[in-house]
């Protein structure tokens, strides 16, 4: 098996398994598998890892052969804020231990890594461009606006730096507002690694 195949293969199923965690894991607490799914829907972590698992199975199934610059390169850009963004905001605020511990470590360090090296690594060079970061930036955006309206619903809030009930909304804004200028400006870093590295 190609090398490019093998790390597909072990991105997708690093992701099914670490989703696969997270909703046996609400089973467990007597959720019901609808309440489950709807629960983890919820989260920018497990939709990314979702794509992520869809995309890559897809690629492993077809030897790589589907594989499309811009696409990847978005998605790398959006599973690699999930792991930033855990890393700096939301690192230690939930118990670990056992499985979580597992899902943890897949869902927000090891995804988050291998698929933005699978994109350098094996995917064509010199397809992006300098507007691709906004077009992907529109992924978190919606997300965003899916997410305030959900917890304006519930009355709880996937994550605490949009919790408009508990830091209110101006300081909601300039957490979402931070969060997107950064994965622009890390987008236009990737798009300039992109071109240097076609041109070599």
């Amino acid at each position: 098996m190609p090398l490019a195949r093998l790390l597909a293969l072990l991105i997708c199923l690093a992701a099914c398994t670490g989703i696969g965690i997270e909703f046996q894991n609400l089973l467990g607490k007597g959720q019901s598998l609808a309440g489950a799914v709807w629960s983890l829907a919820g989260y920018f972590t497990i939709l990314t890892n979702a794509i992520v698992a869809g995309v890559f199975g897809a690629i492993t199934a077809a030897a790589g052969g589907t594989q499309k610059p811009r696409t990847l390169a978005g998605i790398a850009a959006a599973i690699a804020l999930v792991g930033v963004v855990f890393a700096l905001l939301l690192e230690g605020t939930r118990p670990l231990g056992g499985s979580v511990a597992v899902s943890d470590f897949l869902l927000h360090k090891f995804t988050p890594v291998a698929v933005p090296l699978y994109w350098l690594l094996f995917t064509r060079k010199g397809a992006l461009s300098w507007r691709d970061p906004l077009l992907w930036a529109l992924y978190p955006l919606a997300y965003l606006g899916y997410a305030l309206a959900r917890g304006l619903s519930e009355g709880r809030f996937a994550y605490p730096f949009i919790d408009v009930g508990a830091i209110g909304w101006m300081q909601a804004a300039i957490n979402a507002a931070a969060i997107g200028a950064a994965f622009v400006v890390a987008g236009q870093v990737m798009v300039f690694a992109d071109r240097l590295l076609a041109r070599r």
